[in-house]
């Protein structure tokens, strides 16, 4: 519900999405029509992982030749991130989501675990330089510590603005909070199953909040995508990562059981 608001949100502004879903996309894959780009498999994560390296790298380059200008120009020109450009030189901000972040760290071969190591060194990459180059994550996992294996817990540092919602067991929600925000651990814990949507959200500052995601269909997510799909950007390194979508409406998912009634 809470990545529903947050692509629904995002998808009316002048950004582009790009989504790692690999539990066959059932996640984003209804909001495809306003991706720039889906990875719905790991090898496909794989490919898509050095173009977003590729991009932040290219961003760097154009802030360096920004800051190489002559030495009478003005400090308000001169800046070390994207939005110190002027508008019509600014490259259009990135957002990625992930989607269940431990199926990116699963293997079962050795061939796997090189695919693994060098997909978590880009996604590190990214979370830790990215920001400056218009680039943001938004990582979305059940848990999140050390046992997803090596670079787990280097990835999870890199992230800020941490959301905890009702967990199972207080480990978890010190995985999401006990670093940032040790006193809200126990507010963590304290959710009771009655009270879905209800989220701790934490800050690097030490403060941490409760906060309240209201419902959000799926179908009306995707309508809204569907609405906006003409505000997303050319940025042609993630062309070939576009989402096929069929044209026509994006319709709410069809139960796959039909209810019926208990008598005639």
């Amino acid at each position: 519900m809470y990545l529903r608001h947050l692509v629904s949100g995002l998808a009316r502004q002048n950004v582009a999405l790009v989504g790692f879903d690999c539990k066959r996309g059932v996640e984003l894959a209804p909001f495809a029509l306003r991706l720039s780009a889906l990875a719905t498999e790991p090898d496909e994560v794989a490919e898509l992982l050095p173009v977003l390296v590729k991009e932040m790298e290219d961003r760097y380059d154009l802030l360096r030749a920004r800051q190489g200008i002559a030495p009478g120009t003005p400090d308000e020109e001169i800046t070390s991130d994207i939005w110190g450009l002027p508008e019509s030189e600014r490259p259009v901000p990135v957002v990625l989501f992930v989607d269940e972040v431990a199926e990116l760290f699963l293997v079962a071969t050795k061939k796997d675990e090189e695919r693994r190591d060098e997909m978590v060194t880009q996604l590190i990459r990214l979370a830790q330089l990215g920001r400056a180059a218009g680039i943001y994550l938004e990582v979305c996992g059940q848990r999140f510590g050390a046992e997803l294996g090596k670079g787990a817990t280097m990835l999870r540092a890199q992230l800020t603005g941490r959301v905890c919602h009702r967990v199972n067991d207080e480990a978890s929600a010190k995985m999401a909070l006990g670093d940032i925000a040790p006193e809200a651990v126990g507010a963590a814990c304290a959710i009771a199953p009655e009270l879905p949507g209800l989220a701790v959200a934490g800050d690097t500052s030490g403060g941490w909040s409760r906060i309240r995601t209201p419902y959000l269909s799926l179908g009306d997510a995707a309508d809204i995508c569907q609405e906006t799909a003409h505000l997303v950007p050319d940025l042609p390194a993630l062309k070939p990562f576009r989402p096929a979508v069929p044209a026509g409406t994006v319709e709410a998912p069809v139960p796959a059981v039909q209810p019926h009634p208990v008598t005639d």
